[in-house]
């Protein structure tokens, strides 16, 4: 087994500062369509009424991102390296079988999205664009140019903003939606549970806390300047964060109050009618596009990644294919069974909020890993999180398996 100091990352062909700060792309691809649509969909349910759990999610996922910026800092390898590293093998593929599963669920959602996006913009079938779509996203990730464009990309967060100006031309009643984020207010039934595994699901996701692992072995940065990369993960947070009320508002504000249907990306660009009017459609299309953007090239990329820190190989995108032929293959194989599964035509907005709850369910497994490796002294060396940072970790696993309980209880009695 690799020794604990000997790193399974191998250092940048590009010099780190080139690339994007790790919090705030790993924060940026919280903002993908999975969770625009739950968003949405949550909006239309149940209107304002799971609003302060969206709030609450923020330090949850603040609290995952650090925990995964220390490990990668102090073991120069992924949340998934760590875990074989003091686990072993055994440990390893369990917690390898929760993240491909994961992964490849909500590749297929995001991937039928992004295409549903552009059949949204440009009125053909969406299946036209699942192929070319797939194949430059393979593209962008076999010519390494992805940590390249990545900071542009960061620039899709600015559709929440269109959604900000639908909240307040839709007039919103701003005090029923203080008194909702302010006073937790929970149903146990269907529509609540389901909303809430949704929510955490899409937030709290296995790849965002193993990308942000991997972008911080990545850049090399001694854990004893951990201080920065903590700030970064949180600031990265914030950013994803900041405009998820403003999602769950407009849909609850424009959808939810008129008892508006939801099935297709169509229904859910209506929250913006109120700011965009006609253009409402365009406007949503081209923000859904962009996420999906980002995220699909993150989400192939970490299933690469899980696999090779599986294995011991030290693969990375910054390797020329002929030398890491396993790693893309790994992501290219990813990429063909999310193109394939988006073509069988599900309901997009179902689909969506299917692979958040399929995330929701499955990220506990890494989760604990993730914490008992954190504090392990034999892993994390003299940088091993404090117990504060420790007993939060625990704590947001904690809330995510109790809503998983509660979600399988009631689906044991549908």
């Amino acid at each position: 087994m690799t020794s604990e100091a000997e790193p399974l990352a191998q250092p940048l062909r590009e010099p780190a500062p080139a690339r994007v700060r790790p919090g705030f792309v790993a924060g940026a691809s919280a903002n993908d369509p999975t969770t625009v649509g739950s968003l949405a969909a949550v909006g239309a349910s149940t209107v304002y009424g799971l609003a302060w759990l969206v709030v609450a999610i923020l330090p949850m996922l603040a609290v995952t991102q650090v925990i995964a910026a220390s490990v990668g800092a102090a073991t120069r390898t992924s949340v998934q390296g760590a875990i074989v590293r003091r686990y072993g093998i055994t440990a390893g593929l369990i917690s390898l079988a929760a993240i491909v599963a994961v992964n490849l669920f909500t590749l297929v959602a995001d991937i039928e999205a992004g295409c549903q996006a552009l059949a949204l913009l440009f009125g053909v079938p969406y299946q036209v664009f699942v192929l070319p779509f797939v194949a430059a996203i393979a593209y962008l990730l076999f010519t390494h140019s992805y940590g390249r464009i990545a900071t542009w990309l960061m620039f899709v967060p600015i559709l929440f903003l269109a959604y900000a100006g639908s909240a307040v031309l839709a007039h919103v009643d701003w005090l029923d939606v203080a008194r909702h984020t302010l006073v937790p207010h929970f149903e146990f039934s269907g529509i609540y549970i389901v909303g809430a595994l949704a929510l955490i699901g899409t937030t709290i996701t296995s790849y965002e806390y193993l990308w942000e692992s991997i972008e911080v072995a990545q850049t090399r940065r001694s854990p004893s300047r951990l201080g920065p990369l903590k700030l970064d993960a949180v600031l990265g947070v914030l950013a994803a964060g900041a405009g998820f009320l403003f999602v769950l508002v407009a849909s609850g504000a424009t959808l939810g109050a008129h008892h508006l249907p939801i099935e297709t990306v169509g229904d859910a660009a209506r929250a913006l009618t109120p700011f965009a009017g006609p253009a409402a459609g365009a406007l949503f299309g081209i923000g859904l596009f962009g996420s999906a953007l980002l995220t699909v090239p993150i989400l192939a990329a970490s299933t690469a990644y899980a696999v090779a820190h599986t294995f011991g190989s030290n693969a990375t995108l910054d390797a020329n294919v002929r030398d890491a032929k396993p790693f893309y293959l790994v992501i290219l194989a990813a990429l063909l069974i999310g193109a394939g599964a988006s073509l069988l035509g599900l309901p997009p907005i179902r689909l969506l909020v299917w692979a958040s709850i399929a995330a929701g369910l499955g990220t506990p497994i890494t989760l604990v890993l993730m914490n008992l490796v954190a504090r392990s002294k034999r892993a994390m060396g003299a940088y091993r999180i404090g117990l504060p940072l420790s007993i939060a970790g625990w704590t947001v696993t904690a809330i995510i398996v109790l809503t998983c309980a509660a979600y399988l209880a009631l689906s044991s009695r549908a």
